[in-house]
């Protein structure tokens, strides 16, 4: 008989007394606990906001001020028939659709002229790249409400005031030092060997961009696409200055025209329009913010 079946036998007899089972320590249960209440009342902190601004759409402009809750006392869509009417004759789609233009256009420009500055400064050596790029970080050092004077004394010179040009042309002329150097940290970390060895095929710097560097470094891609499309959709400043028509007006602009200091604020329908110009980042968010945490998390990774 062989030792496992002596010791079952000996435990269907009594003679062994089963081992008890071990039991998680309560302080960590505890601390688990504990832990766990603490994440979630501070979602419930940074959640509120976005809870309190959905429901505040259904609230009738004039509850706003006496109801500072949460749950509307009579609820109504009517903020949303409003908005969906437009305002200044130019129907609600009309302010998404110059939105959209814009941001897709500044992300198209942005992506095309960073990756490309950002391999001349990472791979190609030229008489004064260092010079070159220190000036280019040192523009992140400068604000934009200096240069708004000089721009716009150009732009008008070029008779450009009203159009999109002014907001989408610098995007392609690689002004956004953030995303260069973004982008030049991610080429650094390729491996030369990997253009070497194009070189030696008979690849050039083009073929070598666009068949090695740019399918590398798409996190950085990704990431410069999510930051630029945000920062683009919400830009008030810039159409501000640029943009005079109505019609072509972007969202963050159109918002002003629902609460306007000089007339009557209609607070329902400018909280319904937040929300609805609030959606298209949160999509565009959800979607991508597994490439965002891939790009944040290879940034430290040496080839």
């Amino acid at each position: 008989m062989s030792t496992i079946e002596v010791d079952r036998a000996a435990f269907l007899e009594g003679q062994i007394e089963p081992q008890p089972r071990r039991r998680r320590p309560k302080r960590k249960t505890v601390n688990t606990v504990i832990w766990f209440v603490v994440l979630l009342a501070l979602t419930a902190i940074i959640l509120y906001p976005l809870v309190w601004l959905v429901f505040s759409t259904f609230k009738p402009s004039s509850e706003f001020g006496q109801n500072p809750g949460l749950i509307p006392e009579n609820p109504t869509i009517d903020n949303y028939l409003k908005v969906f009417d437009g305002i200044a004759g130019t129907p609600l789609w009309r302010f998404f659709g110059n939105s959209l233009l814009i941001a897709v256009s500044a992300v198209i420009g942005i992506l095309a002229s960073s990756a490309l500055a950002a391999y001349a400064f990472a791979r190609i050596k030229f008489k004064g790249v260092g010079v070159l790029f220190a000036a280019m970080i040192g523009t992140l050092l400068l604000p934009f409400h200096v240069i708004i004077i000089p721009q716009y004394i150009m732009f008008q010179k070029l008779e450009l005031v009203d159009t999109y040009v002014p907001l989408i042309l610098p995007k392609f002329l690689a002004t956004e030092a953030f995303f260069v150097f973004l982008m030049v940290q991610f080429i650094r970390n390729i491996p030369r060997d990997m253009d070497e060895a194009a070189r030696i095929d008979g690849a050039g710097h083009t073929r070598i961009f666009f068949s090695i560097i740019l399918p590398l470094i798409r996190p950085a891609l990704i990431t410069s696409a999510i930051f630029a499309f945000i920062w683009t959709w919400n830009d008030f400043l810039g159409p501000l200055l640029y943009v005079n028509s109505p019609e072509k007006y972007p969202l963050p602009i159109a918002l002003r025209l629902y609460n306007d200091a000089t007339s009557t604020s209609d607070y329902g329908a400018t909280v319904a329009v937040s929300f609805l110009a609030l959606l298209p980042i949160l999509i565009f968010f959800i979607v991508f913010q597994r490439f965002l945490v891939d790009g944040v998390a290879t940034q430290g990774l040496k080839g």
